[in-house]
């Protein structure tokens, strides 16, 4: 009777145990560089809110997000651009039915050292650039410099809207060096005196100087207007359900996850 009874104890124990993981909920978020300030600050106010959900976020570019969420290996996928006719027929293709939400504007903002004297370019002036035929700032009214340009990868939702807008889907040249995300971009133009670059507004800081686009400054007053600017999205797999859902409505909540919007240096939509 005994040894029974301390059977049925350690079965009883093992179902509280397994009880008490099937409870816990979790949450994949991956994609955009651009978008991860957001959603690893939404994050951490969404635990907060509901401790019984642990959520996992990561970058990796907008194009890994949006193949992620195809491929049914994340709940969100952030994305600092609209998903593509061929990414949509392939989802279709495996039963995928991507949701977009906009969460957020942001500006595309060409960025050089504080010590460049250049302060103003035209989309021309910075297509020239990164085309590889202005190859010197004194051109430019800068030093008698080479221009060390860095660009993103291929796979970045900011890569391709900048190759849409500024480039008109001319081909960045070959001796520009590639970085795979934000931050990568904005600490090699920081350690380079001759670098130009471009990030997203809320990867602006002290130890860049942030370049006017045809006379404007990115800001947050005039985000719809400045010549290189977009919406931000977070794509879910098919409309959101259950935790994926009181996510998505967190995140637009005026007064919650835009709010956050607003801190991480991006634009709200409200």
């Amino acid at each position: 009777m005994k040894i029974r009874l301390f059977v049925l104890m350690i079965a009883a124990a093992m179902g509280i145990g397994l009880a008490g993981t099937a409870a816990a909920e979790t949450l994949e978020i991956k994609g955009s560089t651009t978008v991860l300030p957001i959603a690893q600050k939404a994050a951490e106010a969404f635990m907060k809110i509901y401790p019984d959900v642990s959520i996992s976020v990561s970058g990796g570019g907008s194009g890994n997000g949006i193949k992620a969420i195809i491929d049914g290996t994340t709940d969100i996928a952030n994305s600092s651009r609209f998903i593509k006719e061929k990414e949509v027929a392939l989802a279709v293709e495996k039963g995928v039915y991507p949701v977009p939400f906009g969460v957020a504007y942001d500006c595309i903002t060409p960025v050089v050292h504080p010590s460049n004297p250049v302060c103003d370019l035209t989309l021309d002036q910075l297509k020239g650039i990164y085309e590889g035929k202005i190859t010197n700032w004194k051109d430019l009214g800068g030093p008698d410099k080479s221009i060390v340009v860095i660009s993103r990868d291929t796979s970045s939702g900011t890569y391709e809207v900048w190759e849409e807008i500024v480039m008109k889907k001319a081909l960045v040249y070959p001796g520009a060096l590639l970085q795979a995300s934000n931050g990568a971009v904005a600490q090699a133009v920081a350690k380079n005196k001759y670098a130009i670059g471009y990030v997203g507004l809320s990867y602006v800081n002290a130890d860049l100087k942030a370049v006017k686009v045809n006379g404007e400054v990115a800001s947050l007053e005039n985000a719809v207007s400045f010549p290189i600017s977009r919406v931000l999205y977070m794509f879910t797999k098919g409309w959101p359900t259950g935790t994926t859902l009181k996510f998505i409505n967190f995140i637009l909540h005026p007064q919650k996850g835009q709010k956050l919007v607003a801190e991480t240096g991006y634009i709200p939509l409200y």
